[in-house]
C-alpha cells in the first residue's frame, strides 16, 4: 500500500545523498532502513555483534575487515 512521509527538506536531502552513494533509490533506502528497525533485517554490523556478541567493538571490527573479503567475487572464481 502506498505511504506518504513528510521529511524535512535537509533529512530528504541527507537520503539522497546516502542512498545514491550506495547505489540505491531513496524508496529502497528508506525501506531498508524501515526493515531493520523493525527486526525484519539486520544491517552488517548488528548482524556481526549478535553473531559475535562475546568480542568487544574492536574485535568485532577487526573481525568484519577480516572478512570483507568474501563479499566480493573475483571472475576467476567462477568458469
Amino acid at each position: 500500500m502506498p505511504m506518504s512521509l513528510r521529511i524535512p527538506i535537509e533529512k530528504e536531502k541527507m537520503i539522497k545523498r546516502v542512498a545514491a552513494k550506495n547505489k540505491k533509490t531513496k524508496t529502497a533506502f528508506v525501506i531498508e532502513a524501515v526493515d531493520e528497525n523493525l527486526g525484519i533485517v539486520k544491517n552488517r554490523e548488528k548482524a556481526l555483534r549478535d553473531f559475535a556478541g562475546w568480542l568487544s567493538h574492536e574485535e568485532a571490527e577487526e573481525l568484519r575487515k577480516a572478512t570483507a573479503v568474501f563479499e566480493t567475487v573475483q571472475k576467476g572464481d567462477w568458469p
